[in-house]
């Protein structure tokens, strides 16, 4: 009897294709890919021509509009790069402006630094 073959692109086990897609990730995609569609439909860009446009074919970018979550991120990137909405991709969870781990960086910081003592001023200040 055979074994299943893994899958290289799911990391090995395709353990996180057996997991469920929380719901609020599974409507945020949907919303991207219906947004995907908007913006193609009001620059006047039919899905071929946005397929060629990112190299990809008629049936992904048709998955993407649908909010299908098997389609490879970089396909989104390419997407948003044919709209001139690269940056928003870019800005996502941008350090600066994350409040959450801000937070909580700034709850584990000291509450006073003191500066090392070197060995010179050590030996200036010891014995005779």
């Amino acid at each position: 009897m055979e074994t299943p073959k893994e899958d290289k692109r799911s990391g090995g086990d395709g353990y996180a294709n057996k997991l469920p897609l929380p719901m609020p990730a599974e409507r945020a995609i949907r919303k991207l890919g219906s947004d995907l569609a908007l913006a193609r439909r009001r620059r006047h860009i039919s899905q071929q021509s946005l397929a060629e446009r990112m190299g990809a074919s008629l049936s992904t970018v048709r998955r993407m509009e649908k909010g299908d979550p098997r389609v490879p991120i970089h396909f989104i990137a390419r997407a948003l790069q044919v709209f001139g909405e690269i940056e928003a991709l870019a800005g996502l969870l941008d350090s600066a402006r994350d409040d959450i781990g801000l937070v909580l960086m700034d709850e584990r910081l000291p509450q006073r630094v003191r500066s090392k003592r070197s060995k010179r001023s050590k030996d200036e200040t010891g014995a005779l």
